[in-house]
């Protein structure tokens, strides 16, 4: 007859090991928060994606703050689009616009930068492990700066 305990400490190590791993959907896509170091303004990732697996990575920002974002990937077919917070449409698609996005935000909130392989290379089960680097601009464009004091 079992004591309990040994299943307080299986059950206790599956909770552990299932909060370390990150979150993946349904649909095969992976999720990771990017936060940057106080201070910051930049952060860069390694990672890999393999057949059909999607990454996607949500970053806050504020409307008229420039993002860019840069990917190295080891496989050619490797690209990311990049959605506005509440959109389902891209508003860049780097299969038809290369491996660097460059623009000022439309809106504030979380965006999403999602990491695929084309589906040519999806079929094939292939990886590709890259680098991907995120900058925004510290400060918002056009935004008025603040009086300086009078002596």
């Amino acid at each position: 007859m079992s004591t309990g305990k040994n299943e307080v400490w299986v059950i206790a190590a599956v909770c552990l090991g299932l909060a370390s791993t990150p979150a993946l959907a349904a649909d095969g896509i992976r999720e990771t928060a990017v936060q940057f170091a106080k201070g910051e303004s930049a952060a860069t990732l390694k990672d890999k994606v393999k057949g059909d697996e999607s990454v996607d990575y949500r970053l806050g920002a504020t409307a008229g703050q420039t993002m860019t974002v840069t990917l190295k990937p080891s496989n050619r077919s490797t690209y990311f689009n990049v959605m506005a917070p509440g959109e389902d449409s891209a508003i860049f698609i780097g299969s038809t616009e290369g491996n660097k996005f460059s623009g000022r935000l439309p809106k504030s909130g979380d965006y999403v930068v999602r990491v695929y392989l084309m589906r040519n290379a999806a079929r094939r089960n292939e990886t590709s492990s890259y680098s991907i680097e995120f900058k925004i601009a510290a400060d918002v464009p056009g935004a008025a700066a603040a009086p300086a004091p009078k002596p």
